[in-house]
């Protein structure tokens, strides 16, 4: 699903985000980045989703070398994926459906096909009696679950976290995790980065340790 492949990142202040990072994240696996804070987490991440772009090396996603891609390919590689920031980035001025619904819109789905996946995403997350609400009369971990519903609304093959938990107390982390753990249960490919390592620590799924910007250790590996 994933792959790197002497990926380096560089910045014109000189700053290296990511240093010859390799490595292969397969189709159904569930992985954590660590790292300390400049680690290279959220560098790493925006290669993923072209944000950015690499300096040298090749990162493949879904088979495709995201070299390749024109800017009007990166709408298409986007839609294969869903992101959840740890800040939510949901809009107040709409409703918890609408802000859920906003991938599809864009996307183009059909209006009917729209609210039966709101509905269907929220039904998931525990969210489906607050449709109707604003997110800023939602709790912190609630606004975190309407940003989860909304990253998996169009059903992408792949999940990234961005410190989903770093606002949250370790009960409602461990909850957010558990619902990572059932999408990726269903066969999506699940990418969380976290400093949270006494969370993770009680997870049973790999853990990739970046240390200024690069592999340290892959928890696949001896």
């Amino acid at each position: 699903m994933i792959r790197f492949e002497q990926v380096s990142k560089r910045y014109p202040n000189g700053h290296k985000g990511l240093e010859n990072l390799n490595f292969h994240i397969r189709t159904g696996e569930m992985v954590f980045i660590t790292g300390h804070s400049g680690a290279g987490k959220s560098t790493l991440l925006k290669l993923i989703m072209c944000m950015e772009r690499p300096s040298s090396g090749q990162v493949h996603v879904g088979g495709q070398d995201l070299r390749q891609l024109s800017s009007d390919d990166i709408p298409y590689l986007r839609r294969q994926i869903g992101v959840v920031f740890q800040n939510h980035q949901l809009l107040f001025d709409r409703t918890v459906f609408d802000n859920v619904a906003l991938p599809l819109i864009i996307n183009g789905t059909p209006r009917d096909e729209i609210g039966r996946r709101v509905r269907a995403a929220l039904d998931k997350v525990g969210l489906l009696s607050k449709e109707n609400v604003y997110p800023i009369a939602l709790s912190g971990g609630e606004q975190q679950r309407v940003g989860i519903a909304r990253a998996v609304v169009h059903k992408p093959a792949l999940l990234l976290a961005d410190e989903p938990t770093g606002n949250l107390d370790p009960a409602l982390s461990a909850e957010i995790m558990e619902l990572f753990e059932d999408f990726n249960r269903v066969g999506v490919t699940v990418l969380i980065a976290s400093h949270d390592l006494s969370l993770i620590a009680r997870l049973d799924h790999r853990m990739l340790t970046l240390g200024e910007g690069r592999l340290l250790h892959d928890g696949d590996q001896p």
